[in-house]
């Protein structure tokens, strides 16, 4: 084992690397076009009565300005064997959604096709947290795929589930 003081954001962020999580998405329609951003921030069950989930979001973001002002967010957790959709929604390049199979709420949400969970939610709060906000969103509808597994990010790389011992 390794203790270390934090020295900066590079030694923060290894400490941070330790931390096992899963991959979401969070998207929706913004004046007719779809926008997106990714994070592995995201945390369920912060309260079941009423349903709320929560996630936080770099300040020096530009997407997130767009989506606030959707009236729905979709979350998608990304399941096992969608890495390379991960890298393309995380990118910077235009067309983030070439290729992908999404769907669209009435409400405006999109959530990716074949994600192990897909959230449809209403942004309640945000709170401001360092450099990063703090979004709490409420649940609205839910969608489980029971066929996949979550793409799980840890030390900075991809990893997949095993079966329990």
């Amino acid at each position: 084992m390794t203790q270390a003081t934090v020295d900066g954001t590079a030694s923060i962020k290894q400490a941070f690397a330790q931390f096992p999580s899963g991959v979401a998405a969070f998207s929706a329609m913004v004046g007719f076009v779809p926008e997106v951003l990714v994070a592995s921030s995201f945390t369920v069950g912060v309260s079941l009565e009423p349903p709320l989930v929560m996630f936080a979001v770099q300040n020096s973001s530009t997407t997130w300005p767009k989506l606030r002002r959707a009236p729905r967010l979709g979350v998608s957790v990304l399941a096992a064997g969608q890495e390379a959709v991960c890298l393309q929604l995380s990118s910077r390049k235009a067309e983030r959604f070439a290729g992908v199979a999404t769907s669209t709420s009435d409400g405006g949400a999109v959530t990716i096709d074949g994600a192990v969970l897909s959230l449809e939610c209403e942004i309640v709060s945000e709170t401001p947290a360092g450099d990063h906000a703090i979004v709490v969103l409420e649940v609205k509808s839910t969608e489980i795929n029971h066929d996949a597994q979550p793409l799980i990010y840890h030390g900075a790389s991809f990893r997949r589930l095993t079966e329990a011992a």
